[in-house]
């Protein structure tokens, strides 16, 4: 991705500090028109900005442009409702940067876009292709965070966690069903449903296991996020004045990069933490 980044900005003025390494990282999936389609992204929104280059900045929005869609700054919110913004991606924000397997948090924001009303991006740091099990544990951990934050600030939930959960799911059934990851089914594949073009969804899905399997599925897919929701809420209330700080900050600010979080969270040491 970097030597077809380098290809298309040839003959966009780039500035000195610009690290066409780092954009090739933050850029995951993405084809090669996807990537001419940034950079003359990016170049445009220098020329609003009356620069005579591109900086990072123009870079950054005009991914985030891509990938969220536009920001909608005119979107009225409320004080409140920006608030339980800010604390939700907040604990998306605090586990990503305490547990061990998450990816890099590159990001965060309250400033709506496209259909969400705050984004927490992580970054990897390359390209991955196999992920072990530790790492949907911690990212179902993360997923949850947001709802787990809102909880414990506010004493209810909100209809704002609804992606997480959705995420959180699927990504717990296919560690019951296709990734052999639950120690009760063992490596054991049942995912048997399949769809059709010219058929509708209901009547072309079936199974070819017993009802006692589908019991134990559903039972292990309730499990693994139980534990996912319970270890969120055990680092969160440990860590609850570095969430009230992040918070804080991102009411204040509204974008908080990589270096603004380690900064708040002093670059705190990453370790395993219990799932019990």
């Amino acid at each position: 991705r970097e030597e077809i980044l380098k290809v298309h900005s040839k003959n966009t003025p780039l500035a000195k500090k610009i690290k066409l390494s780092y954009i090739a990282r933050g850029t995951p999936g993405f084809t090669g028109a996807d990537l001419e389609n940034l950079v003359n992204e990016a170049a445009l929104l220098a020329a609003r900005k009356n620069r005579k280059v591109v900086e990072m900045e123009d870079f950054e929005s005009a991914k985030d442009k891509i990938l969220m869609g536009p920001e909608r700054r005119s979107m009225i919110i409320n004080d409140k409702e920006k608030e339980i913004i800010a604390f939700h991606e907040s604990g998306h924000t605090l586990l990503g940067a305490l547990l061990k397997h998450t990816d890099p948090i590159h990001k965060v924001t309250i400033i709506p876009r496209g259909m969400a009303l705050g984004v927490t991006q992580s970054l990897p740091i390359d390209d991955k292709h196999n992920y072990i099990k530790e790492y949907w544990e911690d990212m179902l951990c993360m997923l949850l965070g947001g709802r787990v934050a809102e909880e414990l600030r506010f004493k209810t939930i909100s209809t704002g966690a609804k992606n997480d959960i959705e995420k959180a799911t699927h990504i717990a059934q296919k560690m019951v069903r296709e990734w052999g990851m639950s120690e009760r089914m063992g490596t054991i594949s049942v995912a048997t449903e399949k769809e059709h073009v010219f058929l509708g969804r209901e009547i072309s899905q079936h199974r070819d296991y017993s009802e006692k399997t589908a019991v134990m599925i559903d039972e292990e897919v309730r499990k693994i996020v139980e534990v996912a929701l319970s270890r969120a809420k055990k680092i969160i209330k440990q860590n609850i004045g570095l969430l009230n700080k992040l918070a804080k900050s991102l009411l204040e600010k509204e974008i908080l990069s990589t270096e603004d979080i380690n900064r708040i969270v002093k670059k705190k040491k990453k370790k395993v933490i219990s799932k019990k």
